[in-house]
């Protein structure tokens, strides 16, 4: 059983999550855009898994990729959101432990996976600007298979040892989770033994995995706009960037998040506690709407894929 009694050494089995601590009384206006940013990415995801299903002209590997992308946001807003919006509407703060452990893997997991997936796209939009005859001998369906098992096998396995070396920690007094998920280092700071190996491992992992895909991936611009600048026909330059301007807004969008995420975690007592919870949180809503939005708006076949379907579709049933 749980308990408050920072003197009790009953085993916790589980935890609380607060939420937001600093701003309860009005956390009921916080959890409207919330639920629309949930809504919003749930629908324009499935939206965009519809369509390239539905289009056969949109089976091809960059959309699949595309697709690969809108099925790790989905995963990524309701390993978090629905618990969130029940912490914010029914009070419901209580998560078990092994609830709260799978939660952490999966947050961990989908979170790789989107960096992953960013990376295999900056990959793809380097070789359609830097060796386009060579293109569709390199990026294939098969190509895009062998993509989504590494990404899936790299963050599984990397992301597994997260949870399970919080699990083995021993939590002999406080249940608290002043967080509105089941964030590693907010969990394990809760242990009443030491917590070093769990720190470190989270750092390296975060070194390695979304260290190193912003490097390859700001490698892959650095070629991509040497090339675009070495065009000389007229508008040639504006066409090619124009076929990476999708994909830039949202990478550039991820790591202005991560880097507001770390500046909020590393200010200490300086600025409010529910700051960074908040961009926590946003870290995890706000790509997944964003994304589906981004590429919807800016691709034009896939704009016209969602038009085509959707009117098939409305006068399939005004027929009936």
């Amino acid at each position: 059983m749980s308990s408050f009694n920072t003197n009790s050494t009953t085993e916790v089995s589980e935890f609380l999550l607060m939420g937001f601590p600093g701003i309860q009384r009005w956390q009921h206006w916080l959890s409207i855009p919330l639920a629309l940013l949930f809504l919003v990415a749930l629908v324009a995801n499935l939206t965009l898994l519809i369509t390239f299903y539905a289009d056969l002209n949109l089976h091809a590997p960059m959309y699949y990729l595309l697709a690969m992308l809108a099925l790790v946001d989905i995963g990524l807003c309701n390993s978090v959101t629905p618990k969130l919006l029940g912490i914010l509407w029914f009070d419901a703060k209580t998560i078990s432990s092994s609830a709260c452990f799978t939660q952490m893997y999966f947050v961990h997991c989908f979170l790789g996976m989107e960096s992953g997936i960013f990376l295999v796209m900056a990959y793809d939009r380097y070789i359609a600007i830097c060796n386009p005859l060579r293109y569709f001998y390199i990026i294939t369906n098969g190509f895009v298979v062998k993509s989504a098992v590494f990404i899936l096998v790299r963050n599984a396995v990397l992301g597994l040892p997260v949870p399970l070396l919080a699990a083995r920690l021993h939590y002999c007094s406080r249940n608290a989770i002043k967080y509105s998920f089941c964030a590693n280092l907010a969990v394990v700071s809760l242990a009443c033994e030491d917590i070093t190996i769990n720190s470190v491992y989270q750092l390296v992992v975060a070194w390695v995995l979304l260290g190193s895909d912003f490097l390859l991936i700001t490698i892959s611009y650095c070629f991509i706009l040497r090339a675009v600048l070495k065009l000389q026909a007229e508008g040639a330059a504006m066409k090619a960037l124009s076929t990476c301007s999708s994909h830039f807004i949202l990478i550039l969008f991820f790591s202005t998040i991560l880097v507001v995420l770390a500046i909020t975690h590393t200010s200490g007592n300086k600025i409010p506690s529910d700051i960074p919870i908040l961009v926590n949180v946003l870290h995890l809503l706000v790509p997944p709407s964003l994304n589906p939005i981004v590429y919807g708006v800016r691709t034009k076949e896939i704009k016209h894929g969602i038009l085509k379907v959707f009117t098939k579709r409305r006068a399939t049933t005004s027929e009936k």
